[in-house]
């Protein structure tokens, strides 16, 4: 018998919607739940509220990080997107109770109405086995909480009609890139500090040297702004550049802003 590919060994594929039929050869694993990656977006001083929410909800992962608000101190709209420090929450949930999650998060919330934050999901396409067997177990009760749900105010949909722009570049150069971006239609975006390494193959390739410190930043737009914005931050601030931009985008399946207001 073949021994299994490392990736099918310690991964498994999750279904990437309900219509998606499975080849006859394989044989399909039975009430696999689908995953999304839930992000928050909030200033650092509520980071408390979220991960309170999170605790409540009993989501088994959440994780929190500490960046920058780029936009203008005058733009304080439904996205919640000011120059202040900001706290990013990263939680992996059931699709079925990402629902929960946002509404139970815009309670809390709803306090401090427009400019409160925003939340939005991603998709998960594969996770290690170990985890999908924790998300397996509360399978039935969470199918009971989306049917409690249906019908209610916050709009999920699988309609993609935001992406996530991610760039990243050299330490410094997070103000002009997001200038570049507002130019090309984006509202505001969110700076976290990284670290960089790269393959000499990589670095050999590209003609540039790797600067250790890095900045991502994080831009949510509306789908039909993306191309211009990234052509723009490409053209400006690309790998030829001092910024060594480094410039991708992934699909944004549910928006909202987390004020009542």
């Amino acid at each position: 018998m073949a021994k299994k590919s490392f990736i099918s060994k310690f991964f498994f594929k999750l279904p990437s919607s309900p219509q998606q039929s499975t080849p006859a050869a394989e044989t399909p694993r039975k009430e696999v739940p689908k995953l999304k990656l839930v992000f928050f977006i909030v200033d650092w001083h509520r980071a408390n509220i979220v991960s309170d929410v999170c605790a409540e909800e009993k989501v088994r992962f959440h994780f929190t990080t500490i960046g920058k608000g780029t936009a203008n101190s005058d733009i304080l709209d439904l996205l919640g997107i000011g120059s202040t420090e900001k706290a990013v929450i990263i939680c992996i949930e059931q699709e079925v109770g990402v629902l929960t999650l946002m509404k139970e998060v815009r309670k809390k919330l709803k306090s401090y109405g427009p400019g409160a934050g925003i939340a939005f999901t991603v998709p998960l396409s594969a996770i290690n086995d170990p985890v999908l067997l924790i998300f397996k177990q509360s399978i039935l009760k969470n199918e009971k909480i989306a049917s409690a749900n249906a019908g209610e105010g916050v709009n999920m949909s699988e309609k993609f009609s935001h992406d996530l722009i991610m760039c990243i570049v050299n330490h410094g150069n997070s103000d002009e890139l997001m200038n570049t971006a507002r130019a090309a239609g984006a509202i505001g975006g969110t700076v976290l500090n990284a670290r960089g390494t790269a393959h000499q193959g990589a670095v050999k390739f590209f003609g540039v040297s790797v600067q250790a410190e890095k900045e991502m930043i994080f831009i949510l737009t509306e789908r039909e702004k993306k191309i211009a914005i990234m052509q723009a931050i490409c053209e400006t601030h690309g790998l030829n550049t001092d910024a060594q931009g480094i410039v991708l985008s992934m699909p944004v399946d549910n928006v909202i802003g987390l004020s009542l207001e």
